[in-house]
């Protein structure tokens, strides 16, 4: 019998890799992530043209690619994140280290194991207040809000959902998917 060995990877091993380089550490993993298709990036879009102007003054917004670091084997890189000015010590120079309040997520078909299974559990363990999770292909909006530790589904919605991390901050469907 053959036994195979997996090696674990750290976020030491992470910082390695060149600047740039399409992975994402997930439970000791390096994941590669292939660059968003068009409807992916048109989505995120809509979505950082809302959000901008309600940001301002109240934290920091940032989209993907930046380093989220959790613990010593999960690094993501977000689709979407927002940081309150409450939680601007995270934020450094080489990366965010901790929970953003806000994250969001665009499923495709290359991630969305990952965006609604590993990645949530570490989003949940480790309190991103907000967890909205973006499916192009049904074309709806799941918002999650974290107590103690525990996502609760508060909206999946086809057609709006708002936010409470960020006041004012709402999402009708037809304009995400149009």
């Amino acid at each position: 019998m053959i036994e195979t060995l997996t090696q674990k990877h750290t976020i030491e091993d992470y910082q390695r890799l060149a600047e740039g380089a399409p992975y994402q550490l997930i439970d000791g993993e390096l994941i590669m992530s292939p660059a968003p298709k068009p409807k992916h990036q048109r989505i995120l879009m809509r979505i950082i043209e809302k959000l901008i102007p309600l940001s301002k003054g109240r934290g920091d917004l940032f989209v993907a690619p930046v380093d989220v670091y959790f613990d010593d084997e999960d690094a993501f890189q977000p689709d979407i994140i927002f940081i309150s000015n409450q939680k601007k010590h995270i934020i450094k120079d080489d990366g965010i280290y901790g929970a953003p309040d806000l994250v969001i997520e665009i499923l495709s078909k290359s991630t969305a194991y990952y965006d609604l299974n590993k990645k949530f559990k570490v989003y949940e363990k480790y309190g991103v207040n907000e967890y909205w999770i973006i499916d192009p292909d049904a074309q709806t909006i799941e918002l999650y809000r974290n107590d103690q530790q525990q996502f609760r589904l508060k909206s999946k919605s086809p057609w709006h959902v708002e936010s409470e991390v960020v006041k004012s901050f709402n999402l009708a469907v037809h304009e995400v998917f149009y």
